[in-house]
């Protein structure tokens, strides 16, 4: 993860987004996750939200080629659900559709509004993410369950991904320039540890 400087609500979010979810709530208070399913507006932001965030994942600082999907921050249903930010802007973070599934209602995650760019570290080439050792007892624990709740490390797909863009920029296919528009966590390592594209090819053995 990399810190995600929020963005703006886009003009229409208002009539489309809010005041349609706000007339619902007013019926229905306390809604079931099922109830919300059923008057999922938040939707109609997606495009926009991807638009906004230049198609970075909040979670994975990866670059998502399909729209991803509206996360809730703060989960909207359940013992720890704020439904009256359902369909505020400022609790959704776009997100893959695998991570999203693996948030699910957590609160324990990690905001990527407040993540500062010191925080996540990678090993290259294991590809695997891990807690900066300097940071402070809690933050690191905060930090390592974000990383496991997320299966930012246990799932091979974004593991995988990860060692792919390195091994594409140590083989010149792609630039750092590239990798700091569509996959800037990765290229925040690549500088933090001044790690050349002959060393990776080292490193990787190509």
């Amino acid at each position: 993860m990399i810190g995600v400087v929020p963005k703006q609500e886009y003009p229409g979010f208002d009539s489309e987004v809010r005041k349609r979810g706000a007339a619902f709530l007013a019926t229905c208070p306390k809604p079931t996750s099922k109830q919300f399913k059923k008057n999922n507006f938040w939707n109609k932001a997606v495009r926009e939200l991807h638009e906004a965030y230049s198609g970075i994942c909040a979670y994975t600082a990866m670059y998502l080629p399909e729209q991803g999907t509206v996360d809730h921050f703060l989960p909207k249903a359940g013992d720890n659900g704020h439904p009256h930010l359902a369909y505020e802007w400022q609790n959704f973070r776009l997100a893959g559709g695998r991570v999203n599934t693996s948030k699910g209602d957590s609160i324990d995650i990690v905001d990527p509004f407040e993540v500062q760019d010191d925080w996540f570290f990678m090993d290259v080439p294991a590809c695997l993410l891990r807690p900066n050792p300097g940071l402070g007892k809690d933050l690191k624990r905060k930090i390592a369950g974000t990383i496991n709740a997320l299966r930012l490390n246990q799932d091979d797909n974004y593991v995988q991904e990860r060692c792919n863009i390195l091994i594409a920029y140590a083989q010149h296919d792609i630039s750092l320039n590239f990798m700091e528009r569509r996959y800037p966590f990765l290229a925040k390592e690549i500088v933090r540890q001044a790690v050349s594209q002959q060393r990776l090819r080292e490193l990787f053995r190509i």
